[in-house]
């Protein structure tokens, strides 16, 4: 191939020229996959590495050697060290943690997060979710400091972490430093607002499509052994035997008392009319008994339409993840 001279000279000028802030790596792979149509020979694939704990991206071209083989094109923009080489001579490369001297290797940590997994299916879905979430966020303007601190406060106050030294303790035990810890924050106000204003845009069409959902609902339920329920099902007064639970705690049954939406309630509870006994049913890995003591028709109120958004959020988030196109790489 007597332009391959140039054609290595235009890829070293693409790395250069791609933006390496981590929410622009989607317009990098637009850039990268329109110099490659340019250059049908090439063979080319861009490689994306994402450095841990920083918005920083590097990259790499693969291009097809004419005589065979593979070469690999590294443009680094700052300290002149190919990303690759940089991590391969990382104490830490490829390892997760270490326990007592005991290493965990990337492979043997995703083969138990697939494991994991296939039980619970959450964790897969978060993954997905932070995922489309850069992706929507990636053109939102930079966080306000009032936003930041709002994520920061929020984040601490979900992990009971009130105070500095709470703070410093639960870095080091996750292995976070303070500017990765800074970093996550920064993304989390961005999905914030986006979320905010996604559960603002989608309320009133949610409510009105799904109204029963948000029906005011008093409700009381236990969940435990189905033999146990059984016994509360079939007093006389469901009700008093479910209150008599609460003030008698059993390590076997969970008792809960709570006046919400519908759609906030476990699902067998949703659509219970008033007065009405459920269950006992099976309920994840336990069962569920419970009375819907009352239920007023949805209002669109300020609360009501706040849940409704929630929903509508969940609801959009759900439809994401099943129209993505997801490839997971595991090793």
């Amino acid at each position: 191939m007597k332009d391959y001279p140039q054609t290595l000279a235009s890829a070293v000028e693409l790395l250069r020229g791609l933006p390496r802030n981590r929410d622009s790596v989607r317009d990098a792979r637009s850039t990268a996959t329109g110099w490659i149509a340019d250059h049908p020979g090439s063979g080319a694939q861009l490689v994306v590495d994402v450095r841990p704990g920083t918005p920083i991206v590097d990259y790499d071209l693969l291009l097809d050697h004419p005589d065979g083989g593979t070469i690999a094109i590294s443009a680094p923009a700052d300290d002149g060290v190919p990303w690759a080489i940089d991590h391969s001579h990382h104490w830490a490369a490829g390892t997760v943690l270490t326990v007592d001297g005991q290493e965990l290797q990337i492979p043997t940590a995703l083969l138990s997060m697939r494991s994991y997994a296939e039980r619970h299916r959450l964790l897969l879905d978060d993954l997905i979710d932070y995922c489309v979430l850069l992706l929507e966020t990636r053109h939102e303007p930079d966080p306000t400091q009032a936003e930041l601190q709002s994520a920061s406060d929020g984040f601490r106050r979900r992990r009971g972490l009130h105070n500095a030294e709470d703070m410093r303790h639960w870095l080091d035990e996750v292995g976070l430093t303070t500017q990765a810890y800074e970093n996550h924050i920064y993304s989390l106000a961005r999905s914030g607002r986006f979320r905010a204003r996604k559960e603002a845009e989608l309320a009133a069409a949610h409510f009105a499509a799904h109204t029963a959902d948000f029906d005011r609902v008093a409700a009381v339920w236990a969940v435990g052994p189905g033999d146990a329920l059984a016994l509360l099902a079939e007093h006389p007064d469901p009700v008093a035997a479910l209150t008599s639970a609460i003030s008698e705690p059993s390590a076997d049954l969970a008792v809960h008392v709570a006046d919400r939406t519908a759609v906030e309630l476990p699902e067998p509870l949703r659509t219970a009319g008033q007065g009405a006994c459920v269950g006992p049913l099976p309920f994840g890995e336990a069962f569920l008994f419970g009375v819907v003591r009352r239920r007023h028709p949805a209002e669109p109120n300020q609360a009501t339409l706040a849940a409704a958004g929630r929903a509508a959020f969940t609801a959009y988030m759900t439809m994401r993840r099943a129209t993505a196109k997801v490839d997971w790489n595991w090793l």
